[in-house]
């Protein structure tokens, strides 16, 4: 009897049956965020096996949505009694939440690598005889934030390999 219920359901009409509504389809906004981070850290971890990049973030840096990478060339070297020297320190690159990334070692200050734009940049104020205001303006630099944290990882990449793949060999 159980047998021969299997083979004889119910056929539903021309509506479609709840079970093949697409309802279960779409995926909740904490499964997509869940599967977004399992795709960035497993690009994080091709990091380490394929460049021997290795991650180096403290927990607060992971509490604030940062990721420092350390990175298997010299920080910066310098002249010492006419010699290039390599510093022992490794080159370090952190991305950031915020849409940034950014050299954390290299100099006396983290610089950022994001890419550069030219905008106009405009300000207003009074004329010298106070009659009227005045606009002026310039055309300035400016960064463009990288949003994704995928799209960051691959920028610091890729900035790595533009800069400092010809130094991986030296370093090793």
């Amino acid at each position: 009897m159980v047998a021969r219920e299997a083979h004889n359901l119910e056929v539903g009409g021309s509506t479609p049956s709840p079970a093949t509504n697409l309802n279960f389809i779409t995926m909740s906004k904490y499964t997509w965020q869940q599967e977004k981070q399992m795709l960035c850290d497993s690009f994080a971890r091709a990091l380490l096996v394929e460049y021997n990049i290795k991650e180096v973030t403290t927990q607060r840096q992971a509490k604030n949505g940062t990721r420092e990478f350390e990175f298997p060339v010299p920080a910066r070297y310098r002249f010492y009694n006419g010699k290039l020297e390599a510093s022992k320190d490794r080159l370090r690159l952190a991305i950031f939440k915020s849409g940034y990334v950014r050299n954390q070692n290299s100099c006396s200050s983290n610089y950022q690598l994001n890419p550069t734009y030219k905008r106009v940049k405009k300000w207003v104020f009074m004329s010298s005889t106070l009659k009227n205001t005045v606009t002026k303006s310039y055309i300035t630099r400016s960064r463009a934030k990288i949003f994704d944290e995928l799209t960051r990882l691959n920028y610091m990449l890729e900035f790595y390999l533009r800069n400092y793949i010809t130094n991986t060999n030296k370093a090793r």
